[in-house]
Parts: C-alpha cells; structure tokens; sequence
C-alpha cells in the first residue's frame, strides 16, 4: 500500500514538475515577444492616444493591413476588422480589435508612442493642439481653411478700421503667441503645441527611458495620471476651459472629465480622487482586453512547445509504471536467476548486454525520458564534449501517431493554466512554504 501511494506521489509530482517547467518556457517565449515588441507599451498608449487625442484620419489601408486582410481571409469568410472604426468621418482607432492586430498591426505600424525625451518636465508646458494625422487635426485646418477664404486680403479686425488702422488691442488680438493661448484656453494646430497624450507624457518623462527613440512606458499609477491631468489643467486656464478645448477636439476623455467634475461638484480634491479612480477602473478594463489576446498567443506557443518536445502526458504514468515493473524485475533477478531477464530483452536493443540495458533503464527517471522526444538530442560526454543526435524521424511519427494525441492535447490545457499555479501546486505538495514577513501569531 505504501509502495502504491509512492508510485502515485512520484507521478503526481513528475507531471507538475514537468507542467512547470514547459509553463515557464511558454512564459519566457512570450515575454522575451512582448519586450523585443514592445507590444505592452504600444497597447497602452493606442488606447491613451484614442481616449485623449481621439480617433486617428482613416487615410487608406496600408500594405500591412491589406496582407492581414487577405491572411484573414484564407482562414474564414467572416473578416474581423482590424480596427474598431474605418469611416472617415469619425476616423479609426489606434487599439486593434483583433490578436492580429495586436502582434501584426499594433508591433509593425504606426508607433503609437510618444517619442522620448531626456528633459525633465517643463517648467510651463506648450498650449493643447490637435494632434497629428487625428480627426480633429483635419478639422482644425479646415476650419483655418474656411476662415481664411471667407477673409478678404488685408482686412482688419475691425470692419470699421482699414487694415493700415487697426487699434493696438486688436493688433494684439491678431499677433497672439501660442503659449497665450494655451494659458487661456483654446484649440492649435498640431505644428504649433501638443496634444492631450503628449502633454501626459511630459508630466511622466522622469521615469521614462528610450526603446528605438520612443517612450518604454507601459504602466502608469492611477494617483500619477490624476496630478499629471490636474497639472495639465491648472496651466490650460482650469477643469472647464480644459473640458471645453477636449470636446473641441472630438476628445473621448472630455466626457468622463464633465461626469467626474459634476459629481465632485466642482471640487478639485474630489475631482483629482475621481479622476484616479476613473483611470484605475480603465487600465482594469484594458488589462483584461490584452490578457485576453495574449491568451490565444499563449494557447499557439503551448501547441509549439508540447509538439516540439512530443510531450505526452499519459505516456508518463505508463513509463512510471513500467520502470517500476523493472524494478521488479530485478529484485526478482537475485532470487530467480538470469531467467528473470527474459522479459526484459524485448526492451533492449539488438545484441546489447541485458545488464547494461537494465542499468540505462534505471538510471534514467520517467521523468527525465519526457524530453527525450524532441527532433534534436544532446549528451554530454566528459571527453569528447557535447554530442548532437537528430531524431527527426521519430518525433515526426510519434506526431502523426493517435495514440499520443490525447497526452498531448491534456499538455496543452495543463500549460494553459501557467507557471504560478503548477508552482503553487508543487508547493503545497511538497510541503514547500511560501517566505512571508513579520512575525507568525501564536
């Protein structure tokens, strides 16, 4: 009974073992994507960028999106847009709706990202513009466009004045610098200021460092973007002059601004407290979204990883038996006889000593002859150094073989469920404890 209990206990940890460590290559696969990507940090200012700039000028497909296309297509018949919105009149946003957007488009596009910068914060920021190749930056230019039509050529403020006889205050009026502006409130276009996420990103600088000239941020504490938002709208002239120029902008943020201003009623310590608990609410949100991409992503490299190693889950318990059988086998061998070896030379190959067979077969755990599967094997040899092997052959028929078919699809849910639960697992089954601080209460 004991003996049986143990042979359990060995397979319950070998397989949580090895579920572990295949987890964490998965882990490391992704990751070692995600940074070299710089998938993490684009999401997140895709989505700033369409929450405080607004929607970006659908302008064209690009080539990158019409190779996605047609990949889509090859798949299924239903096409699953890249982008949330493709109209031109209210433009596309910058957050892909689909995984091959977020590791195709969002990597290979358009940088959503600020670009770095070395200075601390600015002592007085530029004025809020459109930003570039948005919607509203398209609107401000047809709006100077159409006031510059409907303006005569040397016409004065002052209808009442020519133009060589304009009053000092209406000069004034006409040669406003742009940081006057900004302190007063009021829309630039894009060459003459910065818009609503790169001002974010100025108050945020300190703790930035560059990935290929732009910004590496890829989390930002909910109590830091409401003082970076407050600061932003302390020096734009205040919460409703700021509100106002937003929804100019065909800004998505204005409306949040406008409900959390109601309800602190027009209080600005209230109103900083909403705007934290807003913005910690969205990156909730948002962090659901990409876990829910990174998932399919994490469901593709497990495939990858259990065909790679021929990982079959329900051949562990048969080889754990069966090492046991031969465990058997030989205490009987002591008191038998060499005839207690019969049924162990099926097991060896041709012409090879039963004794030395024995001896490889014992000296390797079952839990070691889990990765003797993949395509490639190596020994090391104290003399002659590393010895390379192909098995190609092998695992490639151990792939196309049914019978492993269960034990592998079983390997793919366990990755599934990712390192720190086959980690917690382990621990609790080996009476591992986790290290905690402070003292324990009696």
């Amino acid at each position: 009974m004991i003996s049986l209990i143990s042979y359990y206990a060995d397979l319950a940890i070998g397989l949580i073992l090895a579920f572990l460590l295949l987890s964490l290559l998965v882990s490391g696969i992704n990751e070692g994507i995600v940074k070299l990507l710089g998938i993490r940090s684009k999401f997140l200012w895709a989505y700033l960028r369409d929450t405080l700039d607004g929607a970006e000028t659908a302008d064209g497909t690009s080539r990158l999106d019409r190779i996605l296309d047609a990949l889509k297509r090859l798949g299924r018949k239903a096409r699953t847009p890249l982008t949330q919105a493709a109209s031109p009149e209210e433009g596309r946003s910058r957050l892909p709706a689909s995984v091959l957007g977020v590791f195709a488009r969002l990597p290979f596009g358009r940088d959503p990202r600020p670009a770095f910068s070395r200075q601390p914060p600015p002592a007085q920021s530029p004025p809020l513009a459109a930003a570039a190749d948005s919607v509203a930056a398209d609107s401000v230019a047809a709006e100077q466009a159409t006031a510059s039509a409907e303006a005569p050529a040397g016409a004065s403020a002052d209808p009442a004045h020519p133009a060589g006889q304009a009053d000092p205050e209406e000069i004034a009026v006409l040669t406003v610098e742009p940081a006057a502006v900004g302190a007063a409130g009021g829309v630039l276009p894009p060459d003459q200021g910065k818009s609503m996420a790169e001002l974010l990103h100025e108050r945020l600088q300190e703790i930035d460092h560059a990935k290929r000239g732009r910004t590496s941020i890829a989390d930002i504490p909910p109590a830091r973007f409401a003082v970076a938002v407050m600061e932003i709208a302390t020096e734009h002239g205040g919460v409703e002059a700021l509100m106002r120029d937003l929804d100019a902008l065909k800004s998505p943020f204005s409306q949040p601004l406008k409900a959390v201003w109601d309800r602190a009623s027009h209080d600005l310590e209230a109103f900083g407290r909403g705007v934290e608990d807003w913005f910690d609410g969205e990156m909730e949100r948002l962090s659901l979204l990409y876990r829910r991409y990174v998932r399919w992503v994490l469901v593709g490299l497990g495939l990858i990883v259990t065909l790679a190693f021929g990982m079959d889950s329900l051949e562990y318990g048969k080889t754990l038996l069966r090492d046991n059988a031969y465990r058997g086998a030989v205490t009987a061998f002591g008191q038998s006889g060499p005839q207690a070896l019969e049924p162990l030379r099926e097991q060896c190959e041709p012409g090879q000593d039963p004794y030395v067979c024995v001896t490889d077969v014992l000296s390797t755990p079952a839990f070691v002859k889990i990765f003797t599967h993949a395509p490639v094997s190596v020994t090391m040899d104290a003399a002659e150094g590393p010895a390379w092997a192909w098995h190609g052959g092998d695992w490639w028929q151990r792939l196309t073989s049914p019978g492993h078919w269960p034990g592998f699809l079983i390997t793919l849910i366990a990755l599934l469920f990712g390192a720190p639960f086959w980690w917690d697992i382990l621990r609790r089954l080996s009476g591992l404890r986790a290290r905690t601080s402070g003292s324990t209460p009696s």
